[in-house]
């Protein structure tokens, strides 16, 4: 069965078996508390300020790892993390700074990890594309395509049988649901009844290679359908949408209903790999991208709680400065702290 509902703040697009929560979905949507609002636009202010400040030193030579850039792509992290428990686990991908901020991690060990410091948050061994903090429940970034996603299953798998009551949480692009792991996966994690969120980021590429180029003509929604998996499909960029349907599939997770699946429209706007703006390639055209630009999910919402009255234009620069000298205190600590002993090389090998 599918739903549609149109609101103001984005079109959702609910393919479920159930129904009965559509109102309920709509309702929690259009009466936010002011200070969930604040808080959802404060964590991907955040996100923006802190990657845009990375892409602005990464030239000097000093973050000797890859980076990739969630920037135009706050709310889809925000929204989703926000919903979760401190308890529920998150499995990432390489694009894993907005998961990790979103779900309560600390700025200036994530900072530190990227300059490869002894105070980052895997003491300096992982760098961008494996940042982690089980304390938080980001428990790992995967760089390989579709690779964090039997994590995800395995740890849902021993949570069920322990009987935890938590989720395991899936992030993927839209070029996993091409690899065979997550066909694996989700058949797995649908026979099996297991409490898993895969989450579905769909910037429409896959490095440069643009969605249609990759698959054939089909609704993505089709995929979790084919395994018999509900699911959501919303506006990525529209940060109320996000965390309420995020808050819908963990409704109907805890349910025990077995796995969900979020579907989340977005785009990036820096390069696959790196800080730099990359039209010129091109692999995309300046139009898409200044189409895709007018949709800034931080813009829209900042613009939203303007109007509304819920921030004014004197809180929104405090709010600024504040965040702004938080990023400073992180790259001070960041560059003052120590590259790893040696002698600690091989502490974490165990084979």
């Amino acid at each position: 069965m599918t739903v549609i509902i149109s609101l103001s703040l984005g079109t959702i697009m609910l393919l479920s078996k159930r129904s009965r929560n559509v109102n309920c979905l709509a309702n929690k949507l259009m009466n936010l508390e002011t200070k969930t609002s604040l808080a959802l636009y404060s964590n991907m202010l955040k996100i923006r300020l802190v990657e845009e400040e990375i892409a602005s030193r990464y030239n000097e030579q000093e973050m000797r790892c890859p980076v990739h850039l969630s920037i135009g792509q706050e709310a889809a992290a925000t929204g989703v993390g926000f919903a979760l428990t401190q308890k529920d686990k998150v499995f990432s991908t390489h694009r894993s700074h907005a998961h990790y901020l979103a779900k309560g991690g600390d700025l200036s060990k994530m900072i530190a990890e990227i300059y490869g410091r002894a105070t980052g948050c895997v003491g300096g061994r992982g760098g961008s594309m494996h940042i982690m903090d089980p304390k938080v429940g980001m428990m790992a970034s995967v760089p390989i395509v579709g690779s964090c996603i039997p994590l995800a299953i395995g740890s849902a798998l021993s949570d069920s049988l322990d009987g935890n009551p938590v989720i395991s949480v899936a992030y993927l692009g839209d070029a996993s649901i091409e690899e065979g792991v997550f066909h694996e996966s989700a058949n797995f994690a649908k026979l099996s009844n297991l409490p898993v969120l895969f989450v579905c980021e769909n910037n429409l590429y896959s490095v440069y290679t643009h969605i249609s180029e990759r698959q054939p003509p089909r609704l993505i929604t089709s995929i979790p359908e084919a395994h018999g998996i509900p699911m959501v499909h919303c506006d990525g960029n529209d940060i109320e949408a996000v965390y309420v349907s995020t808050l819908r599939a963990l409704d109907n997770i805890r349910s025990q209903n077995g796995p969900f699946f979020l579907l989340l429209d977005t785009y990036r706007w820096r390069e696959h790999c790196g800080p730099n703006f990359d039209n010129d390639l091109g692999y995309r055209s300046e139009q898409e991208f200044m189409e895709w630009k007018m949709k800034d999910p931080v813009e829209q919402y900042r613009g939203k709680l303007l109007a509304k009255k819920i921030i004014t234009k004197k809180a929104d620069l405090e709010l600024t400065d504040n965040i702004q000298k938080e990023i400073k205190m992180a790259f001070d600590f960041a560059k003052n702290s120590p590259f790893p002993d040696l002698e600690t090389a091989i502490n974490p090998v165990y084979a």
